[in-house]
């Protein structure tokens, strides 16, 4: 029987040490390596070369999309399985671009997690229904440059033209403009749909 060696990338004690349980009770599987932060997780990557690496993707530090990108930059093969919080359509897109094998979110049930690592180990792209419907509702033609991810996240903070434009040091009217090309691409009216859509899709996170 060939066991799926596992990298388990988590920062939060309990939710790491409930993922330690349920990986261990498998005879297949076998948890190689724990990291706490995305720093940590790439380091342990090379050290050990996971089968299957289970990501989060909030983490202290480096995030974890960063580290799935430093990852796969290093080896193009690895196999990473997200499992995180974050379910908005953006969340997904990028983690998949990045260079994800697969994407859950943390109420997933025991049944699908081995699942989806039993999958990712074989190659497979493991992405339940309900987030790859989330996924299709993604316009392409809604990616923001980076100037206006800027202006969204203090926009959805509560920040009028004239903070947002001084804190970015740019001219008001330049802020307007950019608020206009943001609500045009999210296919919204005003202000708040935008700061809703935003929050909804991943873009914005409200610590």
């Amino acid at each position: 029987m060939n066991i799926i060696r596992i990298l388990l990338v988590e920062d939060h004690f309990l939710a790491r040490t409930a993922l330690i349980s349920i990986v261990s009770r498998r005879e297949e599987m076998q948890v190689v390596a724990i990291a706490e932060n995305g720093s940590d997780a790439i380091a342990q990557y090379f050290q050990h070369h996971p089968d299957v690496t289970v990501m989060d993707m909030r983490l202290p530090g480096v995030s974890g999309l960063e580290a799935i990108r430093a990852i796969r930059n290093g080896d193009p093969g690895a196999r990473i399985l997200v499992l995180t919080n974050f379910d908005g359509s953006e969340d997904i897109y990028r983690a998949l671009r990045a260079g994800a094998s697969g994407y859950l979110v943390k109420d997933t049930s025991r049944a699908e997690l081995l699942n989806a690592i039993h999958a990712t180990y074989k190659g497979t792209r493991y992405i339940p229904e309900n987030l790859r419907n989330r996924l299709a509702e993604r316009s392409n033609g809604s990616d923001l440059t980076p100037r206006e991810l800027e202006v969204l996240a203090l926009l959805t903070h509560g920040g009028s033209n004239r903070d947002i434009s001084h804190q970015l040091k740019i001219a008001e009217k330049t802020t307007s403009i950019h608020v206009s090309n943001i609500l045009s691409k999210l296919g919204v009216v005003d202000r708040t749909q935008a700061a809703i859509a935003a929050i909804q899709r991943g873009l914005v996170h409200l610590d």
